[in-house]
Order: structure tokens, then C-alpha cells, then sequence
């Protein structure tokens, strides 16, 4: 555990006591802090109070006695609404942070990489992470991703921490310095907490201005957002000093990491050589894996990771859970888990990987862009909706594709199976819901995970 010893003797409020939120009382309490903890559920409250933590009421507190927020990340303090305890903290002059800024102000010495995104920041960081762990590096990965900011292990001038950002955390890092700073895509999410897609983009932008001089940029080319940004960035006098890498799935970028064909291209040092076959990946697949690939092949070169042992990292990779995971293969059918897939952009990219591909959808739908898809539908055989926007899918893919309302997940698993497993070739059964989960489950996870008990079940 991370010891914030700045907060020594002074009174600290945490908000929200998931696991960030609890681990940031533990910490700052460890660390000689007056640690005032409160959650809206009462639940979370008493699991504090079971630790014995002080759990003190923020509606009815002296601010004045505070002069910081660790507010978690899926309260807002902005859009759609503040919540009343962001606006006190605001309103009495106290700032708001997470438990990232918390890190930052503890570990002073590290080597700081922070990946954001869209889609893809969880398996980049990952992937980044096993390929210098393979290589004998001092590495901790964690923020948005895996393991509390302060549980990692406290690391001097020889580690490195890899840090998944999101864009609700990146309005509350104020004291975070990168070296280097991933910003693969950008697309239409969580628009309501950004107060729109130009809100949302300068969120994920924001991450840029963390870097420190001299440090490093890499920007996926493969949307228009990125592209823009780098492409004003490359001619800003403001920012010569820092050496931005372009990445891309799609398109030759000169000076930096792309794929032609199904071949990594390293071009950083302008010789366009080749690096692997990236077809050999089985972990994965896809362009959006491949630009993945890209960034976490341009990000280990500047760490100075050998390309034989990035190469050797990049095939030992076992991929991540409820991320086009494959569950089981019964018969000549695969049952892939991408429960992840919470947004149409993400959910577009898996149907691009397959081919005979049944496919179960739906949830609550963040933002009705469902018209992405309908490019993907000529490898779908069926669609079954599940969750509360199955009029929205219907409404878009009527006659377009053969759809059933399978209503909840176990049902649609068991007709998918049954039509999978009656079709003439190979097929996929794909969870990829395009939605969040929160209608019919607690998180995507909780959802990746019925998914695979029902496929169990099969059997």
C-alpha cells in the first residue's frame, strides 16, 4: 500500500467507498491523515464502519475544516449534475481529486505512463504490462484497470507504473505527471457526464496536458478526433519540445507504428521494418487489437525493450477476461465472451473479426448510434436482444437481419446455441451487447460471467 505521507495530521473527506474509495481511506488513515469516509449507500458505509473507519456525513459537516475531496470516479461533479457533496467541496474552495492524484503526489520517482481511450485502454495497458514484466522490468499496472492506484507497490527510479485512465478520472488528476501519454481513439461515450461529444473529446484531449517536458506523445491516426489532435498538436510551436508517435491499424504514419496488411510496421526510426505476423495473435484479433498492438509495441521501443522480447510477449499474451474472450468451442462452434463491448463502437469492432456470427445484444444503451452496426451485419446470421433497448435494435436492424427477443441472457445463449450448432459451417456465438449492463446486471463483468455459466451449462 501506498503511503501518502503529504496528508500527515490534515483532515481528508473520501466520497464513494467502492474499492478505490476504500482503499484511499486505508492509505491516507495509514499515512496519519484524519480520513472523514461517507458513501450515499448504507451498505458501503457499514462495511467501512466494520473496518473500523470513521465514517462521518458529509451533508452535515464543517467544509471549512477541509481542503480536499477524493471524490470517486462514478460520482460526478459536473454533468449531468454535480452531486451535493461535489458542490459543497466546490462551493468551500476544497479541490476534488481521485486516488490516481493521490499516487502521484506519494511516488515522485517512477517512470509514469497513462493510457486513455475509447475503447482499448484496458487490453493496451495489460499488454503493456506483460510485455515488460516478460522483460525483466519493475513494473505496476493499475488506475482504471485491475488493482486501486494505491495498492500498487511503491516503486523508485527503476519502475514504471502503467496507468489506465478514464475520462472521469482525468478531471481529477491534477498532480499526475506523464512521460509518456496513450491516447488511442475517440468515439461517442458517456456523452451525459461530459455534457456532449465536445465535452467528452476534451476530456480524453486533457490527458496530453499532463506530459512532462520532454515527454512522449502517441496518438492512434484511425478516427477523426485523434487525427485532429495530432495533426494540431504536430504544428503547434507550443508543443515542439514533445516527440508525438502516431499509431495506426489502418494506415501507413510516417515516424511511427501502423499494420499493413496483417504486418506490424515499424517505421519510429523512419526504416519501415517489419515486426510479426499479426495475424498469429490469437488473443487478439481484429484491427482494434492491432491497434493495440501498435501502441503497446511503440510504448515498450521507448522503454527499451528489445523487439525479439516484445515479439515473444506480444504471442505469450493470454488476453483478458470478457474482451473477446473465447469461453468454449463445442462442435465447430466458438462461444466468445466480449461483454466488454459496452458501446456500438466496441461491440462493431468485434463483428468485424468473425464470420456465421450469432450475435446477442443489448442493455442500457449509452447513445443511439446503432447505425455503425448495420455495416457489420452481412457476417451476422441472427441477432437476440436482451435488456431494455430491444425496441431501439429492432427498430434499426427490422429487415436487415433475422432477430429474436430472447428477453435476459440464459435464454439467448440456449437459441443461440441451438440455430449455431444447426448451421452449415463454422459459427461463433458472440456476446458483444453494444449497451452497459446495468439494466439486467451489476457490471459487465457480472454479465461476462453469466455468459459463461450459461455456455458451461450447455454441456
Amino acid at each position: 500500500m501506498i503511503s501518502v505521507g503529504s496528508f500527515h495530521d490534515k483532515t481528508v473527506a473520501v466520497m464513494g467507498l467502492g474499492k478505490s474509495g476504500l482503499s484511499a481511506v486505508r492509505s491516507l488513515n495509514s499515512s496519519g491523515a484524519e480520513v472523514w469516509a461517507w458513501d450515499d449507500a448504507e451498505t458501503q458505509r457499514n462495511v467501512a464502519k466494520a473496518e473500523g473507519l470513521k465514517v462521518v456525513d458529509l451533508y452535515k459537516c464543517d467544509w471549512q475544516t477541509l481542503g480536499t475531496l477524493v471524490l470517486s470516479p462514478g460520482i460526478p461533479h459536473q454533468y449531468p449534475d454535480p452531486h451535493a457533496i461535489a458542490t459543497k467541496a466546490r462551493d468551500s474552495g476544497c479541490e476534488i481529486i481521485c486516488d490516481v492524484d493521490l499516487l502521484a503526489r506519494s511516488v515522485h520517482e517512477a517512470f509514469y505512463v497513462g493510457i486513455t481511450g475509447t475503447n482499448g485502454k484496458s487490453t493496451t495497458t495489460a499488454l503493456l504490462g506483460h510485455v515488460l514484466a516478460s522483460a525483466g522490468k519493475k513494473v505496476e499496472i493499475g488506475g482504471n484497470y485491475g488493482i486501486p492506484a494505491l495498492e500498487l507497490e511503491p516503486l523508485g527510479s527503476d519502475g514504471i507504473y502503467v496507468l489506465e485512465l478514464s475520462s472521469y478520472q482525468l478531471g481529477r488528476i491534477p498532480s499526475v505527471k506523464l512521460d509518456i501519454a496513450v491516447l488511442l481513439n475517440i468515439s461517442p461515450d458517456h456523452l451525459q457526464r461530459h455534457g456532449g461529444m465536445g465535452g467528452y473529446v476534451a476530456s480524453k484531449m486533457s490527458i496530453l496536458d499532463h506530459i512532462t517536458p520532454g515527454g512522449v506523445a502517441i496518438i492512434g491516426m484511425d478516427d477523426s478526433h485523434c487525427r485532429g489532435i495530432s495533426l494540431d498538436l504536430m504544428a503547434s510551436s507550443a508543443v515542439s519540445s514533445r516527440n508525438i508517435i502516431p499509431i495506426s491499424a489502418k494506415h501507413r504514419v510516417a515516424g511511427g507504428v501502423y499494420v499493413e496488411g496483417s504486418n506490424l510496421i515499424d517505421d519510429i526510426d523512419n526504416e519501415r521494418l517489419p515486426v510479426l505476423n499479426l495475424a498469429n495473435l490469437l488473443t487478439l484479433p481484429g484491427l482494434h487489437n492491432w491497434q493495440n498492438v501498435a501502441a503497446a509495441f511503440a510504448l515498450a521501443r521507448i522503454l527499451e525493450v528489445s523487439k525479439e522480447k516484445i515479439t515473444q510477449a506480444f504471442h505469450s499474451f493470454p488476453g483478458l477476461p470478457h474482451r473477446q474472450e473465447l469461453v468454449r468451442t463445442i462442435g465447430e462452434v466458438r462461444y466468445i465472451n466480449d461483454s466488454k463491448a459496452t458501446n456500438c463502437e466496441a461491440a462493431a469492432k468485434a463483428l468485424a473479426c468473425y464470420e456465421a456470427i450469432h450475435w446477442i445484444a443489448g442493455g442500457r444503451l449509452k447513445e443511439n448510434n446503432l447505425a455503425i452496426l448495420k455495416n457489420q451485419l452481412a457476417s451476422v446470421q441472427h441477432v437476440y436482444l436482451i435488456g431494455e433497448s430491444e425496441n431501439y435494435f429492432s427498430a434499426e436492424f427490422a429487415g436487415s437481419v433475422e432477430i429474436t427477443s430472447s428477453k435476459d441472457l440464459k435464454t439467448a445463449v440456449l437459441q443461440a446455441h441451438e440455430n449455431a450448432q444447426n448451421h452449415a459451417h463454422s459459427s461463433v456465438v458472440l456476446l458483444s451487447p453494444a449497451c452497459a449492463s446495468f439494466d439486467q446486471f451489476e457490471n459487465f463483468e457480472a454479465r461476462g460471467e453469466g455468459f459463461r455459466v450459461a455456455v458451461e451449462q450447455l454441456l
